[in-house]
């Protein structure tokens, strides 16, 4: 799901970006709500939602499902100046979380394309969202979500042309004792259980 946000795009940088596990839902400019019984297509797996939102050039993640909820924001927050951490593992509401972010820097050139190929692949995928900011199509934020029966993941990207920085993070909620799949021992390893979600992870 593709769409363009109801809001100017504010001079933010990639560097401004806090992480925060657990608080309250802010308000969304988007919001993508899914079924994981149904959307992950897995009989008798995890039941519950997954609810993906847009806070300008930023997101948040809220789970509801499982052993306990759980809600991940990666925004600009008011009073946290610490830097995105880049990796995280702890245990939260009964379920093992993981969460890793990078940066890259790209040339105008290659950024613009890069931009482009990661919106192509999320407008038609059936759990992602994105909102594209009005005047600039290479200004973005995209997620894009995958579960199983025992684990929830997500891949998210925060563009900000204006300095040829992409923002690129992972999460996951396993339940405890899944262990993590032979693809994703790295921060640099796809997850990918259908040929659409791997090209989903383009580069990550």
């Amino acid at each position: 799901m593709l769409t363009t946000l109801q809001t100017s795009y504010t001079d933010t940088r990639a560097g401004d970006l806090a992480w925060q596990l657990g608080g309250e839902p802010l308000p969304a400019l988007a919001v993508r709500d899914l079924r994981l019984d149904g959307a992950c297509g897995v009989p008798g797996g995890l039941r519950g939602t997954l609810q993906l939102r847009l806070l300008g050039a930023s997101h948040q993640v809220v789970l509801a499902a499982g052993p306990g909820d759980c809600l991940e924001t990666v925004a600009c927050l008011p009073g946290r100046r610490t830097p995105l951490p880049a990796r995280v593992a702890e245990r939260v509401a009964g379920w093992e979380y993981e969460f890793a972010a990078r940066i890259e820097e790209l040339p105008p050139y290659v950024f613009e394309a890069r931009a482009q190929e990661l919106l192509a692949l999320v407008e038609g995928h059936p759990r992602a969202l994105a909102g594209v900011f009005p005047g600039d199509p290479s200004a973005f934020t995209a997620l894009v979500a995958h579960c199983d029966d025992r684990r929830v993941h997500w891949r998210t990207w925060h563009a900000y042309p204006q300095e040829g920085r992409l923002v690129c993070t992972r999460s996951s909620l396993s339940l405890p004792g899944t262990g993590r799949p032979q693809t994703d021992r790295a921060a640099g390893d796809a997850v990918a259980t259908t040929t659409a979600d791997a090209q989903a992870q383009v580069g990550w």
